[in-house]
């Protein structure tokens, strides 16, 4: 899983750059995003940190911060953790491995993880969801998307850049299962079809889970 965790990394750092000139404003044209992202930051303000998980250049946590809420960015790659805080520099950024976070038990009130699953081998779903549960509050919310589907997509080559990264794809039912195995209670899952010429080609889900209160 190192070699893996190396491949991945450095691919995000050669594509850090044009990954931010083309995703960072991504939400303008994303609705139901938005409306989502609307709901789960009413929900945290007030409650404590919140972390913005494989954060990229930090646009959901620019999102976030802008309606009130206390957030923290964390990335794997310390390319996009650069280019993040230089376009958020009142937004804190720090790179980190969402396997095995240098974060202690109970620290956030939340997580907003948009398509940072989907770098996790199926193996592994589970103990990354077990992780995100680790640092959670009792009570915290996890608000998480990811691409529908049961394959792999892997890229080679991403804007001229030659780079090695699996992305993977999750039935809802499957990610359910998963989440409940890492023992989160599963509050609300919605699909949608993609937006075209927006966004990759995909159907994606969106499930907002929350760790028990004991």
């Amino acid at each position: 899983m190192d070699k893996d965790l190396a491949k991945l990394r450095s691919s995000y750092d050669l594509v850090s750059q044009e990954y931010a000139d083309r995703i960072y404003a991504e939400l303008e044209h994303k609705p139901l995003d938005r409306k989502l992202l609307d709901r789960f930051a009413a929900l945290m303000q007030g409650a404590g940190l919140v972390c913005d998980m494989g954060c990229g250049p930090g646009q959901i946590a620019r999102y976030l911060s802008d309606r009130g809420v206390s957030v923290v960015g964390v990335d794997l790659s310390s390319g996009m953790i650069q280019i993040a805080q230089k376009l958020n520099p009142d937004i804190e950024f720090r790179q980190g491995n969402m396997m095995a976070l240098d974060i202690e038990d109970e620290a956030w009130a939340g997580i907003a993880a948009f398509y940072s699953i989907i770098h996790i081998p199926r193996p592994l779903a589970v103990l990354a969801l077990k992780e995100l549960s680790r640092v959670l509050r009792p009570s915290g919310l996890l608000l998480m998307s990811f691409h529908r589907g049961s394959g792999v997509v892997h890229k080679d080559e991403w804007w001229g850049k030659p780079v090695d990264v699996d992305a993977f794809f999750f039935e809802r039912e499957e990610m359910e299962q998963y989440m409940i195995s890492a023992g989160f209670e599963i509050e609300e899952v919605i699909e949608r079809p993609p937006y075209e010429g927006v966004e990759y080609d995909s159907h994606r889900v969106y499930i907002l889970a929350r760790k028990p209160a004991s």
